[in-house]
């Protein structure tokens, strides 16, 4: 892949991960919930399920998903079925108790990571967009290494995104607006969550 081609990939793949989402929704609720650090393994564990999207893609597994309804259907459902699940969990959530909270920072920090990366991996969309996006640079001789090209780049524009999301929540007056707002804006992010689900069904 030469240069012009490369920046061309840099500059839509920038376009698609600023695109406001359920990703977005995601990796606000964690930075909020969980401080910088749960922040930024979402944006990590988000931006690792994008590369490896882009890099099966490139590979031509999205086009057999394109292919085969029933399998992207499969897919299309358990994206829906996980945003549900994070939305309901929003509307569930208690407010954060006050004292150490080290211990459930670590786990929540792992679990962010998850449910970033979750939240990517069960996205048919980006089937879809990869399949649009590399159409114009995946040819018949591309090979492994062209392949690891668009997978870290696709990812990691995405990861460091929604690191400079998570960065930007986490600091100072802005984390504790978030905090004391909290159970507010997690029902918030609940609804936009479950209307995501629904309109990734219909």
């Amino acid at each position: 892949m030469d240069l012009s081609n490369w920046l061309a990939l840099v500059t839509i793949c920038t376009v698609g991960a600023m695109s406001p989402g359920p990703s977005l929704a995601v990796v606000m609720r964690n930075t909020m919930r969980g401080g910088q650090s749960h922040g930024v393994l979402t944006a990590l564990g988000h931006g690792a399920g994008v590369g490896l999207y882009a890099l099966m893609t490139a590979l031509g597994l999205a086009l057999i998903i394109a292919n085969h309804p029933l399998l992207f259907d499969v897919i299309r459902y358990g994206g829906a079925a996980f945003l549900a699940w994070l939305g309901i969990k929003a509307l569930l959530a208690k407010a954060s108790p006050e004292g150490d909270t080290t211990a459930v920072h670590h786990i929540a920090g792992r679990q962010g990571a998850f449910e970033g990366f979750m939240v990517a991996f069960l996205n048919p969309q980006l089937a879809i967009f990869f399949v649009a996006l590399f159409s114009q640079f995946v040819h018949a001789d591309t090979d492994w290494q062209q392949s690891s090209i668009m997978m870290l780049t696709a990812g990691g524009i995405d990861a460091a995104w929604y690191v400079l999301v998570a960065l930007v929540l986490s600091r100072g007056p802005v984390l504790a607006w978030l905090k004391a707002k909290s159970i507010w804006l997690d029902r918030l992010s609940g609804i936009v969550l479950l209307a995501l689900a629904l309109k990734v069904v219909w």
